[in-house]
């Protein structure tokens, strides 16, 4: 991975409405054939370059969810971080992630609800600057305090 924040965690009390964070990595076909081995998803568009080139992508692409990977690691590793819970994940897959692409996973605080500890976050996955991925995230961001 390149250009990427620090890991561990921002405590709901330090959260921003704005603040972001990203990490930025090349999908490799390593990367897609372990996805496909660990979700059991072995569809030939991911694997299968014969197979794959008569597709309306013309060629292999990575598993959407590799992408979606991408933006859970900013959530458990930066923003809000360690201790992170996942409660819900809205996606819509724009275009195909080629092996060989960088991909980017952003993701942005949009809204914070401080009495029940629930964040909401802007995510998105850009390769050459254009959106891939995007969607909408809501977590329970960690605490500094006791509860």
């Amino acid at each position: 991975m390149l250009d990427n924040f620090p890991r561990g965690t921002i405590c709901i009390e330090e959260l921003e409405i704005g603040m972001s964070r990203h990490i930025v990595k090349e999908v490799t076909d390593r990367d897609i054939e372990l996805f496909a081995e660990v979700s059991t998803d072995r569809n030939p568009v991911h694997l299968d370059d014969e197979f794959a080139k008569d597709t309306i992508f013309e060629g292999r692409i990575a598993h959407g969810m590799l992408s979606a990977g991408l933006i859970s690691a900013v959530i458990g590793e930066q923003l809000p971080g360690h201790g992170t819970i996942y409660m819900g994940q809205q996606l819509t897959f724009l275009a195909p992630v080629r092996p060989g692409d960088v991909v980017r996973a952003e993701v942005t605080v949009m809204d914070i609800d401080h009495a029940k500890r629930r964040v909401t976050l802007k995510t998105v996955c850009l390769v050459d600057g254009k959106p891939v991925l995007k969607g909408e995230a809501k977590v329970l961001a960690p605490s500094a305090k006791l509860d």
